[in-house]
């Protein structure tokens, strides 16, 4: 018996320990592993529905229908008939979509859909409708009968009761105010906030495709989507609706057009056709109240390449009861105020502190861990205007969007050097040239008409542009200074191309840089050289100013460069004006306002539009922007991609925070402008609570915040996971963080335990790409993840940064650069985990570890030691199985 009991023991001690190693290794692994993707996330949520009557034919399919925000959906059909034109008007078989509220209005039972009186829509232009498409009846709420009135309808009940007869359908908003004349000119929509589609084109082929711009109650409070509302005791967020209306060849009596040659079709709210609408229903994430009102904040700053990312997690971390401010700041800025006050907080970089020219890194602790992977991007929206005299391939083409550009460093310095002819507008008109613009005398209007460009994009040949400065002469780029705008300089300068063109060397078709941006000094006007090197921004260098070329406006009310190429307020909002084919350039001289002045001409025509900027990757993402392909150091042109994101990040290095390069991002799919986005904080500034939410911060960041998804809370559309080395680091800042012992601010003693006094703490000394430095490689880690070591030469640094509070309630005031969308659409509820075989993590790892403490005798013979101990990610040691005593049955008998 006593044999007995020591082997019941034994195996009782090995597989009670093995099961809780196992299951603590379990829960390791599923914390340090975030599946790549998330279930329900949205993005699985496409649509089909058949059109009826005269549409039967034609499917219409919206690939998104679930957990929107501010964003752009793809709407695509099938089954069509080609769009016919009488000159450049709109005449038949088109498109036309709109966002709508409201419940099912019963017209349609076999397809439920809302009122249309609930519709946004008829924001077109009323004056300057000479290059519009439509007739001024089918992009309004005008009910325009010139045909048989036996059949109008119910539009007989606003005034539509005799031909020709004026009428209106008029829109209500949510909160139940009605408008019933002048909608054209409705206090809630105009022609540059409102998302409708009066025009969508059908190809040869039948086929067709429009990015709708979806819109919250921040940026369309009159249409609500997305607030949460309570109905029998449930509270969800507002559902809206996404409504297509074909235009074919019936009038609106349901008799054929009696005249082929006029443009006939009338508006889609008209009773008739409303028959033949197809409604999609959109469910929104929440919109507003994703904090408790009152819950203490802890502040957040910087980098906008963090923005969406951080305005997910704010979401799943509210209900928690951890509450994150994020104010958005270029990242210069934020280095300079973490450097200055290091009680500002958490900041968001891609370089360390004391990093820019000029400046130092400030004594004591830094903390960095890496919380996001993305990148600069050159996003566009370009539609097909063939030449006369094009191919038939081409011309079958006309009007769809292209998709996808090559694009080279030289290319992209001509444009922000604003070295093409019709850059500075006017200076070179016809025969005349304005005195000191020789240099633009022979260079190509616009970079469509550019040799180089052609070269590389062949198709352009055959393409008609009108080549102004609201084309293809400038991009659109935001105010400030932001490590994107340095990267995009930096990987010009790694290009012995583009840092010849800048020095003033032609390129080989003879085009010439402004000198304005000419590196030799001998040749800039200013007498001093541009600087590239440690430029940060977008100058606009040029002083030309004059009255623009047929604006008939006084001599006196000229416009400069930064009239005809405006800056936006941020990347976001450079997606955001792309999408929408509006470059802000005022070209329109209004002689009847008061004061006269220059106006907004209004979005791009449709069929012609063409928008180029420079943009982040999740925004392009979100607004469904086409993203140029980049020449990267190895020559390859590369598209940003979560491969070519995480192929850059391999090759990130330096001290303290590890840097993606264009030069040393040399991998053939490497994208030359991915970003590692770095979180900053200086512990020694802060107080131990403060620091405790700021761990808990970069710990969802490391784990539930990298996994993909569109749920709040989850890693948006536009990122690459961090590997598994870069999350382990992130954990590891996390625990040094939250256990911090240093000297800390006025009645803090800086915590219990961990931490220390000096040095920079979770960045590490290595090359992520070869798994050096002082941390090593993490044991199972995949090729190129580093370790998580770190080293001395850190930082401190402040300033007191704002706060980026969601708001409690929607904006009162609809927004035209998407308002307060990259503060909100959050949940009121953290997300269900993913369901992905890491679910099987923890029990599989306690069976699997009580398995091999049973087996561990025939393994080492080694005798099993307590307390067991494990080794969590992030460095911290948990006693599994402490020391206990056995039943006294179960004893070894004593000599």
């Amino acid at each position: 018996m006593t044999r007995l009991r020591i082997r019941v023991r034994r195996a009782l001690t090995r597989l009670l320990a093995g099961a809780a190693a196992g299951a603590l290794a379990g829960l390791a692994l599923a914390q340090a592993a975030p599946s790549a993707t998330a279930a329900a996330d949205g993005t699985g949520s496409a649509v089909t529905v058949s059109g009826r009557g005269e549409f039967k034919d034609m499917k219409f399919t919206v690939d998104r229908t679930t957990h929107l925000t501010s964003q752009a959906i793809k709407v695509s059909w099938t089954g069509g008939t080609p769009t016919t034109f009488a000159g450049t008007l709109f005449n038949t078989d088109f498109v036309q979509i709109m966002q709508c509220w409201g419940d099912d209005d019963h017209t349609v039972a076999d397809n439920p859909g809302p009122p249309r009186t609930q519709c946004q829509y008829g924001g077109s232009p009323t004056t300057d409708r000479g290059n519009w498409p439509g007739n001024g009846q089918d992009d309004t709420r005008q009910v325009f009968y010139s045909a048989d009135p036996t059949n109008y309808g119910q539009d007989n009940v606003y005034g539509a009761a005799n031909p020709n007869a004026p009428a209106e359908v008029p829109f209500k908003a949510v909160d139940g105010t009605v408008v019933t004349t002048n909608t054209q000119n409705n206090p809630y929509f105009n022609r540059n906030t409102t998302n409708e589609v009066d025009f969508a084109r059908t190809g040869a082929d039948g086929t067709g495709q429009e990015y709708f711009e979806v819109q919250t109650a921040n940026e369309a409070p009159h249409l609500g989507c997305g607030v949460p509302v309570t109905r029998n005791g449930v509270t969800t967020p507002r559902r809206c609706w996404l409504v297509i209306v074909p235009q074919g060849h019936l009038d609106l009596d349901g008799k054929p057009y009696a005249d082929h040659s006029q443009v006939n079709a009338g508006s889609p709210v008209s009773s008739t056709n409303w028959r033949n609408r197809i409604a999609v229903p959109l469910d929104f994430n929440a919109v507003g109240a994703n904090c408790a009102l009152g819950a203490k904040e802890r502040p957040t700053l910087g980098s906008e390449l963090a923005a969406d990312a951080m305005t997910s997690w704010q979401s799943a971390l509210c209900p928690a009861g951890k509450v994150y401010g994020y104010t958005e700041m270029g990242e210069p800025d934020t280095r300079d105020r973490l450097t200055r006050k290091g009680d500002t907080g958490l900041g968001f970089t891609t370089r360390a502190l004391g990093a820019d020219y000029g400046t130092a890194a400030p004594s004591g602790t830094t903390t960095y861990a890496p919380v996001t992977l993305s990148g600069a991007v050159i996003g566009f929206t370009i539609e097909r205007r063939p030449k006369a005299g094009a191919p038939e391939d081409i011309r079958k083409l006309a009007g769809t969007k292209v998709e996808s550009i090559r694009l080279t460093p030289r290319l992209l310095a001509k444009l922000l050097t604003e070295s093409y002819r019709n850059s500075p507008w006017g200076a070179v008109v016809g025969d005349r040239t304005a005195k000191g613009y020789d240099w633009a005398r022979n260079n190509p209007a616009g970079l469509a008409s550019d040799p180089e460009f052609i070269e590389l994009n062949p198709e352009f040949a055959y393409l008609s542009v009108a080549e102004t400065p609201a084309t293809d002469t400038d991009l659109l780029t935001s105010l400030g200074h932001s490590d994107s705008a340095r990267a995009l300089w930096q990987w010009i300068l790694a290009d012995k191309q583009a840092r010849q063109f800048l020095a003033g060397v032609s390129d080989r078709w003879g085009m010439q840089v402004n000198p304005y941006y000419g590196t030799n000094p001998d040749v800039n006007p200013t007498g001093a050289p541009f600087d590239p090197e440690h430029t940060d921004d977008y100058p606009k260098s040029d002083p030309w100013c004059t009255v623009p070329p047929g604006t008939d406006a006084p001599k006196d009310d000229t416009q400069c460069m930064t009239d005809f190429h405006p800056y936006v307020t941020d990347m976001h909002a450079g997606a955001l004006h792309t999408r929408r084919a509006d470059v802000l350039w005022k070209s329109t001289w209004d002689p009847l306002a008061n004061p006269p002045a220059y106006k907004l001409p209004g979005p791009q025509t449709v069929g012609s539009r063409f928008v180029i900027t420079v943009t982040d990757a999740a925004s392009a993402a979100r607004y469904g922007l086409q993203t140029a392909r980049l020449r990267n150091a190895a020559g390859d042109f590369v598209a940003p991609t979560t491969t070519s994101l995480t192929e850059a990040a391999k090759s990130a290095s330096g001290k303290g925070v590890a840097e993606i390069t264009p030069a040393g991002a040399t991998a053939k799919g490497a994208y030359p402008l991915a970003q590692l986005v770095w979180a900053a904080v200086r512990p020694g500034s802060l107080k131990a609570d403060a620091r405790a939410d700021y761990a808990a911060l970069l710990r969802y960041a490391a784990g539930a915040g990298q996994v993909q998804g569109a749920d709040p809370g989850r890693l948006p559309a536009g990122y690459a996971p961090l590997s598994r080395g870069l999350r382990q680091r992130a954990l590891k800042a996390a625990d040094a963080l939250a256990h911090y012992t240093g000297p800390g601010p006025s009645g803090d003693d800086g915590g219990a335990n961990g931490g220390g006094s000096g040095g920079t703490i979770g960045g590490g000394s290595e090359t992520i790409g070869t798994g050096g430095g002082s941390g090593g490689v993490i044991p199972g880690g995949p090729a190129g993840d580093g370790g998580a070591g770190g080293n001395t030469g850190g930082a401190d640094g402040g300033g007191s940064g704002g706060s980026g509070k969601t708001s409690p309630s929607p904006s009162a005031q609809a927004s035209y650069d998407g308002g307060k969308a990259v503060q909100t659409t959050a949940a009121q509820t953290t997300p269900d985990d993913p369901a992905n075989p890491l679910r099987w993590a923890v029990p599989a790892g306690a069976a699997l570890g009580a398995a091999a403490g049973l087996g561990a005798p025939f393994a080492g013979g080694r005798r099993l030691r307590l307390p067991l101990r494990v080794t969590l990610p992030g460095g911290r040691t948990v006693t599994v199985v402490p020391a206990f005593t056995l039943p006294e049955r179960l004893r070894p008998p004593q000599p």
